[in-house]
């Protein structure tokens, strides 16, 4: 009779898989510090509230007014009153050279892997329309961003947004 014991065909795997940096990301740029994409990320931030505090004050959209509908009924319009206004803002430096005003006075960028230039489509098909579609919900929204900005720690420094669009942030 043979052991049963040391049957493995139902053992588990024993493979060890770490969080490793994509290759070629050394040979194509350096990646960017998180530092310097969070303080990118706070400028866009600004402009953004910025022109959002102007178009309320000036026309008649407002994005901050209370509708008193919760936070659990969907806001279409305003979800893309904010699209709108993301490619008003940043739509030229995307498509040309991969950055928001932000990452452009940071000197970071958005690239592929490779080093490569990501292209637009993937840049807002991929990496921005999960926010944009978790956006419409004015609470999943931002416990989406706040998910999504946590995987900055890992040792590839990619958000969530990152892996989905297979992009990362390099130094300009």
């Amino acid at each position: 009779m043979e052991d049963q014991s040391q049957d493995t065909r139902y053992a588990p795997p024993q493979a060890h898989v770490e969080d490793v940096v994509q290759p070629g990301g050394a040979q194509s740029g350096e990646l960017a510090s998180r530092g310097r994409r969070f303080l990118a990320a706070m400028l866009d931030g600004g402009i953004s509230i910025a022109a959002i505090w102007l178009l309320a004050k000036f026309t008649p959209i407002n994005l901050w007014e209370d509708d008193g509908l919760g936070l659990w009924v969907p806001r279409p319009a305003d979800a893309a009153a904010g699209i709108v206004l993301y490619l008003v803002l940043h739509g030229y430096l995307l498509v040309t050279r991969g950055q928001t005003i932000g990452k452009a006075l940071f000197r970071i960028r958005i690239a592929r892997p490779d080093g490569t230039q990501a292209q637009i489509g993937r840049i807002l098909g991929l990496r921005d329309s999960p926010m944009f579609v978790m956006s419409i919900w004015p609470l999943l929204g931002p416990i989406y961003m706040l998910v999504d900005c946590l995987f900055i720690f890992r040792a590839s420094r990619r958000c969530l947004h990152d892996q989905i669009a297979d992009t990362v942030v390099l130094q300009a």
